[in-house]
């Protein structure tokens, strides 16, 4: 890598340090609004600029080390005890999946299966997010990334309240940001009003085409729903058809 290069990947991995600080309520020095977000600005392949003599050839951006971000990311939450969640919680759970992946899906929090094995969406609803994955899109879970909004499980499985999101979602913004993913499918009302405001409706908004940062964003119904209303899940496969024609996968079958 030449010295503007490396100067360049630093910059940009400082910038969404920062800007993550600043959400999680410290007071970094201030960033310009006028540099964009390193997730989308640094892409493999595609980021260019020119060097000072403007017949120099352009050379092409670094391409961010977005397992090393993450890992680093994982290392600041640590042994979380910002809320009250870490009181009932086995393991905190990240997330998992590929740090490259086109398509991030968003569920909510993690339930018991989820909090004994650190991992997200690996009990029953997982079980069906995952046979969506692999029978209808044609993918495995190693191709995709899944997280939740809050990385701690509520008890008793309830919904995570307002003051539990505020403090976890700026870890969520910044997996997304890292990620930098073609498409978000969030899962269920809470994933969607955590990215989309309180005033976002499931039941009437599900499969509308949303953005979030500039990034394509598909809501949907959670699969814990599905196992409760085995109807929805034609609706469902209405939406993954919608995600999997953006990010260019052919519709093969039925979930």
């Amino acid at each position: 890598m030449d010295t503007e290069a490396e100067i360049r990947a630093i910059f940009y991995h400082m910038r969404g340090l920062l800007v993550s600080c600043r959400e999680m309520g410290l007071d970094p020095p201030p960033v310009s609004s006028h540099v964009p977000a390193y997730g989308k600005l640094v892409e493999a392949d595609t980021v260019q600029w020119a060097g000072p003599d403007a017949g120099e050839k352009r050379e092409k951006a670094p391409v961010p080390d977005r397992a090393g971000l993450l890992k680093s990311l994982r290392e600041r939450i640590g042994d979380c005890r910002r809320c009250r969640l870490y009181e009932g919680r086995t393991n905190l759970v990240f997330g998992e999946g590929s740090p490259d992946a086109q398509l991030v899906f968003v569920g909510e929090g993690p339930g018991h299966d989820e909090d004994v094995a650190g991992r997200p969406f690996v009990g029953e609803s997982g079980k069906l997010l995952t046979r969506i994955i692999e029978n209808g899109m044609g993918l495995t879970r190693e191709d995709v990334y899944i997280c939740n909004v809050v990385k701690c499980r509520p008890p008793g499985n309830r919904d995570p309240e307002k003051d539990e999101i505020d403090v976890c979602i700026p870890f969520l913004r910044e997996q997304l940001r890292i990620i930098g993913p073609e498409v978000i499918c969030t899962l269920g009302r809470v994933a969607g009003q955590a990215l989309m405001g309180k005033d976002f409706k499931i039941g009437e908004q599900r499969g509308e085409w949303r953005s979030y940062e500039g990034i394509p964003l598909m809501p949907t119904f959670h699969p814990a729903y599905l196992l409760r209303n085995a109807s929805a899940k034609r609706q469902v496969w209405a939406d993954i058809k919608k995600v999997m024609k953006r990010i260019g996968l052919e519709v093969k079958s039925h979930v």
